[in-house]
Order: structure tokens, then sequence, then C-alpha cells
């Protein structure tokens, strides 16, 4: 049988939006509906996991930037334009139903991608993401309901780090962000995009991709990141 993964590759997309959209595709994939993957940007939002301390968000508590609780995992982030963001929508009992063997392949995928972009990233020990010394580039938080997945990757592009400044990124005291353009690869979202994808079909074993209807969508897609 032919693993084909449905991809939709939107412009920036609010976040409220991207989380119905991903409960949308969730309920089909229990039903027994196909694989997917949202990649898309985000307007400007700070984002809790599950169980997240509030006092890492610093003065962003009090700012203007909308704060929302995600059902993921992990501490406090940054979302904004120049970041690409990634929701899969998997079934986890079809492919491996082990949690860390998924978080391992989502950062094995980021750090091959960002390789073809000419970027040395790796694992840390006893961090979740993907560096570039110690630079943390790009950040996993999953959630998982029912053995398929949602929620996922958060990977910097662009240049500009400032939204990062008023938190404490993952709760990480004095990390250091970084990104694709600050690490020398390329600026635009769409490239980065291209090579993630490339990598994450290879990664997880499908054949193929087809894009994802609109019609499942929860959020009027853009064009593509």
């Amino acid at each position: 049988m032919t693993m084909t993964l449905e991809v939709a590759r939107c412009g920036e997309v609010p976040y409220d939006a991207a989380v119905a959209w991903q409960e949308a595709l969730v309920a089909r994939r229990l039903a027994g509906g196909p694989d997917s993957l949202l990649l898309l940007q985000h307007p400007p939002v700070y984002t809790l996991g599950r169980g997240a301390d509030a006092r890492f968000l610093g003065a962003a508590g009090a700012g203007a930037v909308p704060v929302v609780h995600a059902g993921r995992g992990g501490q406090v982030t940054y979302h904004g334009p120049g970041q690409l963001v990634g929701y899969p929508i998997l079934g986890l009992r079809d492919l491996r139903p082990d949690v860390r063997w998924y978080v391992r392949g989502l950062e094995e995928v980021l750090i091959d991608a960002l390789a073809d972009l000419g970027i040395a990233a790796e694992r840390r020990p006893g961090f979740i993401g993907a560096w570039v010394g110690l630079r943390k580039i790009a950040s996993i938080g999953v959630g998982i309901r029912r053995w398929v997945t949602w929620h996922g990757f958060a990977l910097n592009v662009g240049s500009d780090l400032a939204g990062f400044t008023a938190i404490t990124p993952c709760g990480l005291e004095g990390v250091q962000m970084t990104s694709v353009a600050r690490e020398g690869g390329p600026t635009e979202v769409a490239d980065v995009a291209d090579a993630v994808l490339g990598r994450f079909l290879r990664h997880f074993g499908y054949e193929t991709w087809r894009p994802l209807d609109a019609a499942t969508s929860a959020a009027a897609p853009g064009s593509a990141p």
C-alpha cells in the first residue's frame, strides 16, 4: 500500500483557527481518514504548554501580543511571521506507537532539512529541539490523542527574533535563539518549507503527497509559506 500524506501549505493562519483546523483533522484521522501535515505561519502569539509556568512569560504577560494556553507539551514560546510552523496529524498506531520515537523523528527531520540548507544543527543532550551549537533554532511541543498526533514544531527562519526577548523561551534561562537566516541560510519560509517537507516524507516513509482539501479546514488557507 502506498503511503500518501495530505499537505496544506498556507500563509498566515491565526493560532485559534489553526487549533480548530487540527481538531477537525484529528477527528478525521480517528475516523479512519488519512495522515496530514499543516505548514504555516502565525500572526504574533505566545503559547504555553500544558502545565507551563506562567512566570516564564515575563513582560509578555502584560503586553499586547495574545497569550494562549495550548494543548501541547513544553513551556512558553513565541510564534510569528518568519517562522515555519508544522502540525503533523499522524496515526502513530500505523507508524509506531512510541511518543519518544516520534519526537526524535521530528528532531531528525529538522536537523536533516537544515543540513540540506547548509546549516549544521544537532540535538543537545537533555533538551528537545534542534540546536546550532548552544543556540536554539527549532522547538518541538506535541500532543497525542488516542495515538493521533497534533501540535508539532516551530522552525525560526527570518532574522527578526524580537518576539522572544520578552519571555524565557521554553523555560530555559539564558537560552539564545537563532534562525535559518541568522545562520546564513535562506530568508524565505517557502524555501525552508520545501526542505522540511522533503525530509518529513522520507523520514516517516511516505512515498508521495497530495494537497489537503481545503474543505476539511476550519481555517482559510492563504498562499504557500
